[in-house]
């Protein structure tokens, strides 16, 4: 195991210069055939937190966003200076104008693979860090998408004392477009949970990783999976050592759920239960599972998105002939 320390600079160097040979062949990166209406973002907070605009107006504009807060409560929320605060801190922080940009391109992308979608009206509003670890809704009845802004206050920020460092990482405005692509995913993607081996794991994730590269051909990979740049380097430079790992100790086609808490669930690190782990890149099964699903691509070019996402684990890892090499 001491490998996954050797030689670590130099082959991070060749990762950066094979992947950025790879990108200008990338499959996902397509003219898109159908462009979606450029995205209108609303902010809801920014009316809210207005005391020129009054409870009634607010409630007439947006009927739905009150939900069961009885009047009181929010008119006195809506003069929190605590919570103007934070919406201002966090508002300060996006550019709206790149983000619709960035949107209209997802939701086009999308549309390409799935046309019967139909993009949602988005909304930016300001939870006062009630629900910035999960800040990405997408009611799809209603065809609405909310973004919290304060889930994208940047890392580091003095308002996210006791939100644990490693969740902080994927914290900042360049991560609100892959989470909302993220949540569109995660709807396309079919899941059985009954008797799981840790490759149908892996694979599951590596669909959803799938569908990052094709909706966000344009997105550096270390955004599309809540890395920081060093966790995505030190996972490319390190695949062949944590696959021979994972095969090492048998562990691509076992059932025991434990493995979930060491390689896929949020996390500072991944767990090998070795020297590397301090240094390791957290969830690293779906970055394993991501590169099986790519090598299946490079292997069976011709095979659509659809027909790849209906595929079983076991025929896409045959058929993907991974196996990668120091």
């Amino acid at each position: 195991m001491k490998f996954f320390r050797n030689f670590i600079f130099f082959i991070t160097i060749c990762s950066v210069i094979i992947s950025c040979k790879k990108d200008s062949g990338n499959r996902w990166n397509t003219e898109i055939k159908s462009p979606v209406q450029k995205v209108n973002v609303v902010d809801i907070s920014k009316t809210l937190y207005d005391p020129a605009v009054s409870l009634e107006a607010f409630k007439q504009k947006y009927p739905w966003f009150q939900g069961n807060i009885p009047d009181d409560v929010l008119e006195t929320r809506r003069k929190d200076t605590a919570e103007i605060r934070i919406y201002r801190n966090a508002i300060s922080k996006i550019d709206i104008s790149k983000l619709s940009i960035e949107l209209t391109d997802l939701f086009g992308r999308i549309k390409n693979y799935y046309p019967e979608f139909k993009e949602p009206q988005t909304y930016l509003y300001s939870s006062a860090l009630q629900s910035a670890m999960d800040p990405i809704i997408w009611q799809q009845e209603q065809n609405m998408l909310f973004i919290d802004i304060t889930g994208f206050m940047g890392e580091n920020n003095k308002d996210y004392k006791g939100i644990e460092q490693y969740f902080q990482k994927s914290m900042n405005p360049q991560n609100i477009v892959p989470k909302a692509s993220e949540a569109f995913a995660m709807n396309l993607v079919a899941r059985n949970s009954d008797h799981l081996k840790f490759l149908d794991v892996m694979v599951y994730y590596g669909k959803l990783m799938t569908l990052q590269d094709a909706f966000l051909p344009k997105f550096p990979d270390y955004l599309k999976i809540n890395y920081t740049p060093q966790q995505y380097e030190w996972a490319k430079a390190n695949e062949a050592n944590i696959w021979n790992y994972f095969v090492e100790n048998n562990l691509v086609f076992s059932d025991d759920t434990r493995l979930a808490e060491r390689f896929i669930n949020p996390a500072p690190f991944s767990k090998f239960y070795t020297e590397v782990d301090n240094d390791s890149s957290p969830q690293i099964g779906i970055f394993s599972g991501w590169q099986i699903c790519r090598k299946f691509f490079q292997e069976n070019p011709k095979t659509d998105l659809k027909t790849f996402l209906a595929m079983n684990a076991q025929d896409i890892f045959n058929q993907s002939h991974y196996k990668p090499k120091n």
